[in-house]
């Protein structure tokens, strides 16, 4: 082993250190200190080291909030900034395609336990989003949990609808300036916790009420369509205590899938079920001769709402179409099994 472990590690406890961690490091033979990516900003990151706060840059590595990494200190005299030497590999990854459209993947956060799907009760609900977004915190292996924030503002009931887009996650009702909701939400969260949603769903208010301080800026929604307005522009972590770190991170406008079929399938099981006993490789589950229709959607506003989702998964995975993720296709059938 040869990263430095000098005394004063406790202090990135506060940042998810274990013993399990401490494994990961002492299998590198590469020279340096353990830390923690905490923020990426302007081309360089912040590391919480066991010296303290610490200013890398990459040194030709992906870095991104809630990487472990092995760096070194500043060369030279006067110099305040650190090398990366090596990234850990990485587990509990979320991630989506690029936002460019390039074909290519975009890691939002790393090392997370827990997805905190966030959703404003007081807007539209829109369930495929909903989907989208389970599915990425399923195929990272974290668990999802849906807050429903706002709840105080909701001019409808939300919880049931949402429930029935969520197999397999909690859902719970929260509303940060009173405190309602957050001892349970505390209860369903564990580990590293990125939140993940729209701009506008209350994710910094939420962080903000956890940490029972103001670290994160907010603004109000716009009045005319009750969209957020960008306040939080990077993914950082803060120590909540107990062993538990928060990701705040800014408010997606798309959800493209990368690569996530085993999330996909988590999403949407009813869907990978009937797909198994699909006759067809290449089928829409649409109007095709001889094949079982689209089940019905969960929200019971569309018949084929699951389905559509899942083709816009498709659309959005580059290689990877639902025919290979589920079994079944979107252009129509094609050859029978």
């Amino acid at each position: 082993m040869n990263v430095d472990v000098p005394p004063g590690i406790e202090s990135l406890a506060a940042y998810g250190w274990t013993p399990q961690i401490a494994e990961r490091f002492a299998g590198s033979d590469i020279h340096g200190s353990p830390g923690r990516i905490v923020r990426v900003a302007r081309g360089c990151g912040e590391a919480v080291t066991s010296a303290g706060p610490l200013r890398v840059r990459p040194s030709g590595h992906h870095v991104c909030t809630g990487d472990w990494v092995i760096v070194r200190e500043p060369a030279t005299e006067g110099d305040t900034i650190g090398a990366v030497c090596a990234v850990l590999p990485r587990v509990g990854v979320i991630r989506r395609a690029d936002a460019s459209g390039r074909s290519e993947e975009q890691v939002l956060a790393a090392n997370v336990d827990t997805v905190v799907v966030t959703v404003a009760a007081d807007t539209a609900l829109d369930p495929g989003r909903v989907e989208r977004l389970l599915a990425l915190a399923w195929d990272s292996g974290a668990q999802p949990v849906v807050a429903l924030t706002k709840a105080d503002l909701a001019t409808e009931p939300v919880f049931n609808g949402i429930s029935a887009v969520a197999p397999g996650a909690s859902v719970v009702e929260v509303c940060a300036p009173n405190g309602s909701g957050l001892s349970e939400l505390r209860d369903r969260i564990h580990g590293t916790v990125v939140f993940v949603g729209a701009s506008g769903a209350g994710k910094s208010t939420l962080v903000n009420a956890l940490c029972g301080r103001e670290i994160q800026a907010t603004a109000p929604v716009r009045q005319r369509d009750g969209k957020g307005r960008h306040t939080t522009t990077e993914r950082e972590m803060f120590p909540l205590g107990d062993g538990l770190t928060l990701i705040d991170t800014p408010g997606l406008r798309g959800v493209g899938m990368w690569e996530a079929g085993a999330g996909i399938a988590a999403a949407f099981p009813e869907v990978d079920e009937l797909a198994q006993h699909c006759r067809f490789t290449d089928c829409a589950h649409e109007s095709e001769r001889d094949v079982r229709s689209a089940p019905p959607s969960r929200t019971a506003t569309s018949t084929r709402g699951g389905w559509r989702v899942i083709a816009s998964c498709g659309a959005r995975t580059p290689g990877l179409r639902p025919a290979r993720m589920l079994g079944c296709g979107t252009s129509g059938p094609g050859r029978p099994r």
